[in-house]
């Protein structure tokens, strides 16, 4: 049997911010309830890299006088999220999982944490994290690998990866993540929750000090939750245009909570196994083709597709590689001026890739970063003449089940799939080339392995049509709930 801390920390986020509302609970009781579970399941998870154990029950006391003074309350008041720990918090140390960066203590909050922290949530702490996010992974070198609650000992997904096991555990009710190359949808695969890139520019991101970091879509801020509908609520707080953000897009109505909430359109999906031509692991292949079956059993339109991103996916990976080591590049510039040298004294610190990407960031021309947009634009094509004929694209998230977590701080995925060799950072993720072009995309529980590991279905919508995408992905949890799943709730 769950314990009255379980069924409280596994509460959908929206039914927890209604029962606070309704004072059925108090944001103390719930905000202890969390804690003590992260003292319980952290120590074998390793979600966290930092709680905020008091910080986080001074906001809850706080939280709960307003629910008794009885004035207006935040969509999320009293809700327990985390953050990842690439983003900051103002006051709480940002560690981008790495030993470099010590002791830095930001003065402002990201703008999604901020907008999280004004609808009332209560911030547990920050999540794990690979260094600067530079593979999907989560391990590094300083606070060691995330595991899958569903098989400890097993990778929980990166970057993001945290943040999935912190929700997918009961440790935290929301969690937010950024999604670079797959950053939030790789994780939810690997650790069995729901993970939404929003549109490019949905969510701001305000970087300083060079407001044209993520000048072209790549980089994108997203919810991951239990439930599409928190996935929904959590979305509509972060997004919305800002003025410090030269790429947000503007305010144009798109309504998340009503997509979720009863709106079914008919809907034809183009059903891509291969995404292209990636390898995909033969466990894999078999859970999606059930979920897909189970879409076609409850009458949605699903054709098998051919889908050409007019390059192989081995180029394709190579491609991430480059434009990413390009932005940390400039990044070790800019912190440089805060003396973090990652190109000189802290070095010796770093994870061995991820120097090996900053080094091979100098080695491209401007003339070649440029080029590359000829590649991205291949993925952008191969996207679009799918969706001349259909609404949505659906695929595996990532090519393979949870990998085992190595013991030096230095989990990779695999080097290769069914004999074809793929990157061992990003290679084996069917998430990145989604990220080149800036369409909506989600990963959802698909189903589970049978060693009981999880596997995620990808959903891919057309530029912009972020509430098609979040409809489909309800339609799926009524179709096939996942919810009961969660080991934490089997007693």
């Amino acid at each position: 049997m769950t314990s009255a801390d379980d069924q409280i920390c596994f509460l959908p986020a929206t039914e927890l911010a209604q029962r606070i509302r309704r004072r059925d609970l108090s944001p103390v009781e719930v905000t202890e309830a969390y804690l003590r579970r992260i003292e319980a399941r952290n120590p074998v998870v390793n979600a966290y890299t930092l709680v905020l154990g008091d910080q986080a029950m001074e906001a809850a006391r706080a939280a709960e006088k307003a629910v008794m003074a009885g004035g207006p309350l935040g969509p999320l008041h009293g809700v327990p999220v985390g953050i990842k720990d690439l983003d900051d918090m103002a006051g709480v140390p940002t560690s981008m999982g790495s030993w470099a960066v010590h002791d830095r203590v930001p003065k402002t909050s990201a703008v999604a944490v901020e907008r999280l922290l004004d609808a009332g949530a209560i911030v547990l702490g920050k999540t794990n994290t690979p260094e600067f996010g530079h593979k999907g992974i989560t391990d590094n070198l300083r606070f060691g690998p995330t595991s899958t609650p569903f098989a400890i000992g097993y990778n929980s997904g990166g970057s993001s990866g945290g943040s999935a096991a912190a929700v997918a555990d009961g440790m935290a009710a929301l969690a937010q993540g950024t999604d670079g190359g797959g950053s939030v949808r790789i994780p939810a695969s690997f650790s069995g929750t729901v993970g939404f890139k929003p549109s490019f520019g949905r969510i701001p991101s305000v970087t300083r000090p060079d407001a044209f970091l993520w000048g072209h879509p790549l980089v994108h801020i997203g919810p991951l939750t239990r439930t599409v509908a928190d996935a929904a609520l959590m979305t509509k707080i972060m997004a919305g245009p800002h003025n410090r953000d030269p790429f947000c897009l503007a305010d144009d109505g798109v309504d998340y909570v009503g997509a979720v909430a009863g709106w079914t359109p008919k809907l034809r999906v183009a059903y891509s196994p291969r995404l292209g031509n990636f390898p995909v692991d033969a466990e894999v292949a078999t859970v999606v083709a059930r979920a897909v079956d189970v879409m076609r059993g409850h009458g949605i339109e699903v054709d098998e597709v051919e889908l050409d991103f007019r390059a192989d996916h081995k180029e394709l990976a190579a491609l991430w590689v480059r434009t990413i080591s390009i932005h940390y590049a400039a990044i070790a510039v800019y912190l440089k001026q805060e003396d973090i040298d990652l190109m000189g004294k802290h070095a010796k610190v770093l994870t061995p890739q991820f120097l090996a990407m900053l080094e091979g960031a100098y080695k491209v021309s401007a003339i070649d970063h440029a080029l590359d947009d000829l590649l991205r634009t291949g993925v952008h094509e191969g996207l679009e003449d799918v969706f001349e004929t259909h609404d949505l694209i659906v695929s595996p998230t990532l090519a393979v089940p949870p990998v085992k977590n190595a013991t030096d701080g230095n989990t990779i995925g695999p080097t290769s799939i069914n004999g074809e060799a793929v990157d061992p950072l990003i290679g084996w993720c069917m998430t990145y080339p989604i990220n080149y072009t800036g369409h909506p995309a989600i990963s959802v529980p698909a189903g589970l392995t049978a060693r009981g590991l999880p596997v995620g279905l990808q959903i891919i919508g057309r530029r912009h049509a972020d509430e098609t995408v979040l409809a489909m992905a309800a339609q799926f949890e009524g179709m096939q709930p996942w919810f009961l799943s969660y080991p934490g709730l089997a007693g």
